[in-house]
């Protein structure tokens, strides 16, 4: 299965655009996987409208009994932003950045240097 996939019919901006850069970098995807990214799509547009709703609100707003409490809406897109990344780590996709790895390499190696300073300056050993 060579060429571009079509977007899902109903995906907001936000998905369509997920859609694409997805597609684009892993054209060889399964039916399943291109069912997930589909559900992927439509929860990014849920968190694009719930962001939405909450730009420019007041992010504590007043309970039933006169208390202050956070807004119903980010618990919900809380929530939403959790399901959107289960989604996307089901897929397994493989990372596409070239330089991640060497990147990933160089910060393991500077940790484990910073660690050792870190011990040598407890025990006194250099």
């Amino acid at each position: 299965m060579t060429g571009r996939r079509a977007a899902p019919r109903g995906l907001g901006r936000g998905g369509r655009a997920l859609w694409r850069e997805v597609t684009a970098a892993h054209a060889g995807l399964n039916p399943a996987a291109l069912r997930v990214l589909a559900d992927a799509c439509n929860e990014a547009d849920v968190v694009d409208g719930l962001q939405a709703a909450l730009a420019g609100a007041d992010p504590v707003v007043t309970g039933s009994k006169g208390q202050l409490v956070p807004h119903p809406l980010l618990g919900e897109l809380r929530q939403h932003r959790a399901l959107l990344g289960q989604l996307l780590r089901s897929l397994q996709l493989p990372d596409t950045d070239e330089g991640a790895a060497e990147r990933a390499k160089a910060a393991s190696e500077t940790a484990r240097a910073n660690a050792r300073a870190r011990w040598s300056k407890r025990t006194g050993t250099a």
